[in-house]
């Protein structure tokens, strides 16, 4: 049995649970239950506070932990990073607020920043040669400088509302964050294997993301032009019709490049276009 350590609320929680759902992993809905065993894998979950997820797993509390980066780096526990989850993208930011005539980092010198990561904003300071005054607090951080508590705030940064309707903008990033797979660095063996298979299934489904399975109908004449047209895995699949000048053809299209390239099929000929999603994909 693995035990993994998942934010108890949150868009990590939602995006973790997603990414578990997908991979075909059953976990009860129910987050009164601290510790919740799968129902059809060697998984049981453990919900935590994601500033305590870290730690947990460092001590082999949990066996490993999904955590954003901000959180992972701010703690500075002993744990490896297994993987790079690729959601729940944000940034670590300064902001001031938006009167404030800026002209650089050197601004910052002498100033209160009000932050909930004070070990990341003092290494970048250090790294710097900014001296200010960080002001830890926990919390709603962006109300710091309009109650007069600071004079700017270092906090995470996704769509940047949360600055706007507190008359603040943000003036430096200072690292990118998104949610990891953290490991205890002595897992046993047997532990290793059921971490191995959960690997397999997160990376089938992230293979699927964004891709449509293209199905269609070509004249056999055209079909190099759309051989080169269609980038495929290897090479797409084509299959005889009963009419001897046609071909069904079946590729994966990438959605990025998606419309150019059925753009381009339309003019070759192609006909009957069917376009399906693809929920996991094994290479």
């Amino acid at each position: 049995m693995l035990r993994i350590a998942i934010q108890s609320k949150g868009r990590l929680y939602e995006d973790t649970m997603n990414l578990l759902t997908e991979s075909d992993i059953k976990i009860g809905s129910s987050k009164r239950t601290l510790l919740v065993q799968s129902s059809n894998f060697p998984l049981e979950v453990l919900y935590l506070r994601d500033d305590d997820i870290p730690q947990s797993v460092a001590s082999g509390v949990a066996d490993v932990g999904i955590v954003g980066e901000n959180e992972f780096c701010e703690k500075a526990e002993d744990a490896e990073i297994i993987k790079r989850l690729g959601f729940s993208k944000c940034r670590l930011s300064l902001a001031i607020p938006k009167a404030i005539d800026y002209k650089g980092l050197e601004w910052f010198n002498g100033k209160k920043i009000a932050t909930s990561y004070p070990v990341i904003l003092n290494k970048f300071l250090k790294e710097n040669n900014i001296t200010a005054d960080v002001h830890v607090i926990t919390g709603s951080v962006e109300i710091a400088p309009g109650i007069g508590l600071a004079d700017a705030i270092f906090d995470i940064v996704s769509s940047g509302s949360t600055l706007v309707s507190n008359n603040l903008r943000e003036v430096e990033v200072v690292m990118q964050s998104e949610a990891l797979l953290i490991g205890n660095k002595n897992l046993t063996q047997e532990k290793k294997d059921i971490l191995a298979q959960i690997l397999f299934r997160m990376e089938a489904v992230r293979q699927a993301e964004d891709k449509k399975y293209v199905r269609m109908n070509a004249p056999k004449e055209k079909m190099q032009e759309i051989i080169d047209v269609l980038p495929g895995l290897k090479s797409p699949t084509i299959i005889p019709l009963a009419d001897p000048d046609w071909c069904s053809v079946h590729a994966v299209l990438d959605q990025k490049t998606f419309w150019d390239i059925i753009g381009k099929l339309k003019e070759l000929g192609a006909q009957g276009i069917l376009v399906t999603p693809i929920e996991k994909m094994i290479l």
